[in-house]
């Protein structure tokens, strides 16, 4: 059945506007704060930036914006046609975009550890991201307007791939520079699928560590070091990122529907990772260095205590040269990693909580990740009802 007239003209009028970049100035602070958030969600483990995206109202001038760089964009840079490349890119959102997204991923790896904090406190972090997902399913599905056996079916397709995502293990893999444009290319996935976390995919490809760490290593003595990672990683993250958001599209232009409900699937079979209350393995990995006996880091070391309530800790070793004057004295300092190979999710039981070596802080812990669950929920609900009235974006 063909829509109306007026219907059609609607749809029309939206498509013309979302090809253009009506980003104003008055909008670039709300917007970089979109972005920021956005980023944030990021470098949790099993939280989706585009999920975050959807949520917040910018998912689809994100795609548009990504899908304005193509082949004549390029061909108009590269013959210096910049009148012409400004007005085709949507630079002005993508530019506040890619802003807020790099200094939330600087704020959480240097200001603020958060990676730190999903180890301390497991249960308030995810407990909140589980609460705003499972909101953002809901508003998907009452967008839907409708069920029937296919949707059904669409939806359960999504849940069983998205599920088994999740549950990889994850697999040593090379530093290579190859490598690290296939890694960019995987991880920037999630900033287009709803559903799929890029952290996830980095910890399963184990890169996770690598990624963030370089991050937090520019501007200091070991830059260099970190753009041989960072830059073949970005790489990747570009021409994924313009491959990715281009399926997609294509894939909601024309099937809009089941594209929509195996969406909901991926993010609904995300949740088995990101529900808060999880029993998970880790495994040590070991990372030995020589540094000065007077050194901060040997200061450090001597103070740490071994741990699973945080990415890492240092063990500090022997003197490897006694013989030595103290100034020239060297010590080993073991940087310990804590990797995530298993996370299997559980009930917690309020009577033997304080005893629950999986709760981080006994009842305390399983308080926090119900109350951050409800307050994400009501949040996400609040926010699509505002959206709503508003006219705001949706998928």
């Amino acid at each position: 059945m063909n829509p109306s007239p007026e219907k059609q003209s609607a749809q029309d009028r939206a498509k013309e506007k979302l090809s253009k970049d009506y980003t104003r100035p008055r909008e670039v602070p709300l917007l970089f704060g979109k972005a920021f958030i956005l980023g944030a969600a990021d470098v949790v483990p099993g939280v989706s930036g585009g999920t975050m995206a959807l949520i917040l109202g910018i998912y689809k001038r994100m795609l548009n914006a990504i899908k304005s760089v193509d082949v004549t964009a390029i061909r108009q840079l590269l013959t210096f046609q910049l009148a012409a490349v400004f007005a085709r890119v949507h630079w002005r959102f993508g530019i506040t975009l890619g802003l807020g997204i790099f200094s939330a991923l600087v704020f959480f790896t240097r200001v603020v550890p958060l990676p730190v904090y999903m180890y301390s406190d497991p249960e308030l972090i995810y407990g909140l991201f589980f609460g705003l997902i499972a909101g953002s399913i809901v508003l998907l599905l009452l967008a839907l307007g409708q069920f029937n056996w296919k949707i059904g079916l669409a939806i359960a397709a999504g849940t069983l791939i998205g599920f088994q995502i999740v549950t990889l293990v994850p697999t040593d893999t090379p530093d290579h520079p190859l490598f690290l444009i296939l890694t960019g290319m995987l991880s920037i996935s999630a900033l287009v699928l709803p559903g799929i976390s890029g952290s996830f995919i980095l910890l399963i490809l184990r890169k996770y560590d690598t990624i963030l760490g370089s991050i937090g290593m520019l501007g200091g003595p070991q830059t260099v070091e970190a753009l041989f990672i960072l830059v073949p990683f970005g790489i990747g993250v570009v021409f994924g990122l313009g491959a990715f958001a281009r399926i997609l599209s294509w894939l909601l232009d024309r099937y809009y529907v089941v594209t929509l409900c195996i969406l909901i699937g991926f993010m609904a079979g995300s949740l088995y990772i990101i529900w808060p209350f999880q029993e998970r393995t880790f495994v040590p990995s070991e990372r030995p260095q020589l540094v000065s006996v007077d050194s901060g880091l040997a200061r450090m070391a001597a103070e740490s205590e071994p741990t699973l309530r945080a990415p890492q800790y240092l063990v500090l070793g022997e003197v490897v040269n006694p013989d030595a004057p103290e100034a020239e004295q060297e010590v080993e300092v073991i940087v310990v990693k804590n990797q995530l190979i298993a996370s299997v999710p559980f009930v917690p039981q309020l009577a033997q909580a304080e005893t629950d070596e999986r709760l981080s802080a006994g009842r305390s812990a399983v308080f926090r990740g119900y109350s951050m669950m409800l307050t994400g929920l009501a949040a996400v609900l609040l926010l699509g009802f505002v959206s709503r009235k508003m006219g705001g974006d949706t998928l």
